[in-house]
């Protein structure tokens, strides 16, 4: 089946998440992705583990569906091997820190020379301007930098991380949807463009309702631990054998929530007539709904909750996750095989479209894999 980015080539120097993880999804999607490497394997991110046959699972679930080669682009013939890439290309990935492409003449003012249709995305922490633009971005750093931390995690403990790197796994998204936007704009006008992608911009664009409470009344969000910034209740309730989710966010729901409950006189109390006022008094409605929910198993509650058609879900450990029915049926995990080591499982592209397949042709390769086989493929081409 014929797939979307079919002869869409992508030139890839990243390293470590954000952007591998954007060339991943390319990939997916049909686009030759060819990674490029030091001889040395500067990628750190080879060496986390666990690992699986010798090979570190994180590698793994961001780099399906390339080739690897090695250049050192240090050197004037790794330089002009990489040129004669770009001038074939489509688009160039790279999270070089600020400066650095330039100081190696890579520049795009310099790329776009050789190639006037090339789309050139820098992903890096801080971005191509500001005070910050030649400082190294890490995750958890922009998490914390960006806000994040401060509104995540319990009122009486410290500001708390994400537990994926967010920050990076947002940006692969914009990595993307960037790539897609200017894939479209050449179609066009028929040029390339660079493309300034920082990970505290992405981080700082995904604060959605809590930096909108503060740029338009000044209203500075706290951690609230499971609970919501500005509905209520819409919290994790503990029941007999475990916490629940449970979202009540309309008027609609919290009448039904309070028939389910055994308590019609709930919806009719001044104190939680409307959100604004249940969550002025979630402390005190929280408590009254947690002396009931502690009486049933999750299972039990889900159930009711589910017929009177109030959002709920059990708190998963990452094994009942994917374990349960729901992925099972999704089919969201998938098997690759590799000649050198072996069957490794990864999570599918979440993407299911009604006329397209995204097909898992590659597993991640090995550090210059197919260097012979395409520098051998170049060769007989100029012959």
């Amino acid at each position: 089946m014929q797939q979307p980015l079919e002869k869409i080539k992508v030139i890839d120097l990243s390293r470590v998440y954000a952007a591998p993880a954007g060339s991943m999804i390319l990939g997916d999607l049909g686009a030759e992705v060819i990674r490029i490497e030091h001889p040395n394997g500067l990628d750190s991110m080879r060496d986390w583990g666990p690992f699986i046959n010798g090979q570190s699972t994180y590698y793994l679930c961001a780099n399906r569906n390339k080739r690897s080669i090695t250049l050192d682009l240090k050197t004037t013939e790794g330089k002009e091997q990489l040129k004669n890439l770009i001038k074939e290309a489509d688009v160039l990935l790279e999270n070089f820190k600020t400066g650095d492409m330039k100081r190696m003449g890579l520049h795009y003012k310099e790329l776009k020379k050789i190639n006037p249709r090339l789309i050139h995305c820098a992903v890096t922490g801080f971005g191509q301007t500001g005070p910050l633009a030649h400082e190294p971005g890490f995750d958890p750093v922009i998490q914390a930098m960006s806000g994040l931390m401060d509104v995540t995690g319990h009122p009486e403990g410290e500001p708390t991380k994400v537990g994926v790197p967010i920050a990076d796994i947002l940006t692969s998204l914009y990595v993307v949807i960037g790539v897609l936007a200017a894939l479209r704009m050449r179609d066009i006008t028929g040029e390339g463009q660079f493309i300034d992608l920082s990970l505290l911009d992405v981080q700082i664009s995904s604060l959605a309702n809590v930096a909108s409470a503060y740029i338009n009344c000044g209203f500075i969000s706290k951690r609230l631990g499971n609970l919501h910034n500005n509905v209520a209740p819409y919290q994790i309730f503990n029941c007999l054998d475990g916490p629940l989710m449970i979202c009540a966010g309309t008027n609609d729901q919290f009448r039904k929530l309070c028939k389910l409950l055994g308590h019609d006189e709930w919806a009719e109390d001044e104190r939680f007539l409307t959100n604004a006022l249940r969550k002025e008094h979630e402390s005190i409605l929280s408590e009254m709904i947690s002396e009931i929910t502690k009486t049933k198993t999750r299972d039990e509650w889900i159930t009711l909750l589910r017929d009177y058609k109030i959002p709920c879900g059990k708190v998963h450990t990452i094994s009942e996750a994917l374990e349960q029915p729901q992925v099972k049926a999704r089919n969201l995990i998938g098997e690759l095989e590799h000649p050198q080591y072996g069957t490794y499982k990864f999570i599918k592209n979440p993407l299911q479209f009604s006329g397209l397949n995204i097909q898992y042709k590659l597993a991640p390769p090995l550090l210059g894999e197919h260097s012979n086989e395409f520098f051998q493929q170049s060769l007989n081409t100029q012959q």
